[in-house]
């Protein structure tokens, strides 16, 4: 089993099913951010592949107790990391290693080992980010609408500082090295809307957020984006398990057609066997249909693979499925999808056909394996009594 993959897959649908929508900081989106940064750092820092999937683990897991609050959500999703990786047969040490780099993310708790010291820095790597005012606002949304803690602009902005100067630190070479001119750039940027907001100023600089931008930026847009990205990522991973619950029917239909003709049919021509023939021809067929609708339901359909600069000023071909594209010269996909992303409409109508058609070969697959299911049901039944019948009548 590939743990890593399958965290990914817990986290996000725990995330989607049972988080509130008001914690629009501590999200799938932040879990993702820490991830990536994780795997960056432990590579920079040049653990091995074991102890990398550690940390990999623990960011995944590390906010998930956000589902029930944040107070001491790190104890309980460490609880959590710990309960699902036993379950899913996770060695009990680095189950326990796991639910150990989770706990060191509470805010305060100094980092010892190299591990711990890599999850912190990831945790903390958005004080580092360009959109870090974003995020900042993000996050002080969060507060006033989950704990009803509300800030003035000068109060947030004095508060974040003196938490970049006074009670954070990097404690990775790579977060030394590489995050903390980045935070330093950032910490700035504060002084530089403390200054203003204390000298009366109503103009406030370009990179920090304020209330009616972040409301601009977070409805409908952002809606609009979550909403793709989620959708999509769903209906990728139903098409995944369609092609799972084929590759399950083609095994087990091949074991059995395997087992038939390697151990009953070699004995169907002694004379006292005669009576197998017919449920055994049954069983052969029965498995045979279901292996052919199997293949169909995850049979690849073929397409031409190119475009003209008509269809492309006409908008009727979607850039972001590659049966469309593959092929086409770079320099002219380049030009097409550079052509798309300068109208907004074209853009999100690409996206809205690929939705389309992906649920079209959705509905193909899942019909299909619904025959496949039924047909195997009903060949395991008839082929059953088939035999009982035949012993009884021998």
């Amino acid at each position: 089993m590939n743990f890593v993959e399958n965290a990914e897959s817990y986290a996000f649908h725990l995330f989607k099913d049972k988080l509130s929508p008001d914690y629009i900081y501590h999200n799938f989106n932040h879990t993702l951010r820490v991830v990536n940064n994780a795997a960056i750092i432990a590579k920079e820092e040049g653990i091995s592949e074991e102890e990398t999937e550690m940390v990999v683990l623990a960011a995944w897991f590390h906010d998930l107790g956000y589902i029930d609050g944040p107070e001491k959500h790190e104890k309980r999703s460490a609880q959590m990391a710990e309960e699902h990786l036993l379950k899913k047969g996770y060695p009990a040490d680095k189950a326990a290693t796991v639910a150990k780099l989770i706990r060191i993310t509470e805010m305060g708790v100094e980092p010892e080992t190299q591990l711990e010291k890599i999850i912190k820095d990831a945790d903390c790597s958005h004080f580092a980010d360009d959109n870090y005012a974003l995020l900042s606002e993000l996050l002080r949304e969060e507060w006033k609408l989950t704990q009803q803690r509300i800030f003035t602009d000068l109060e947030w902005a004095k508060g974040n500082r003196k938490m970049l100067l006074m009670h954070h630190r990097f404690f990775t070479e790579y977060g030394k090295e590489k995050l903390q001119p980045l935070k330093e750039a950032n910490i700035a940027a504060l002084q530089g809307v403390i200054n203003d907001l204390e000298e009366g100023k109503k103009k406030v600089p370009k990179d920090k957020l304020n209330k009616k931008k972040l409301e601009k930026l977070d409805r409908p847009d952002r809606g609009i984006d979550t909403m793709f990205r989620v959708t999509l990522n769903n209906h990728t991973r139903l098409s995944e398990i369609a092609d799972s619950k084929a590759n399950i029917l083609l095994s087990v239909n091949a074991i059995i057609i395997s087992i038939a003709l390697g151990s009953i049919i070699p004995k169907l021509d002694a004379p006292a066997n005669a009576h197998l023939i017919m449920p055994t021809f049954i069983m052969m067929a029965f498995s045979t249909t279901c292996i052919v609708f199997a293949i169909l339901s995850t049979r690849p359909k073929v397409t031409t693979g190119t475009f003209t600069r008509k269809d492309i000023e006409e908008r009727k071909v979607n850039l972001l499925f590659f049966g469309n594209f593959y092929k086409m010269p770079l320099e002219e996909y380049e030009w097409a999808i550079n052509d798309m992303m300068k109208e907004r409409d074209y853009l999100y109508n690409a996206l809205i056909r690929d939705l389309y058609y992906l649920g079209k070969v959705l509905n193909r697959k899942y019909n299909l394996l619904r025959i496949t299911y039924n047909i195997f049901m009903l060949g395991i039944l008839v082929s059953v009594a088939a035999f009982v019948i035949a012993f009884r009548m021998r």
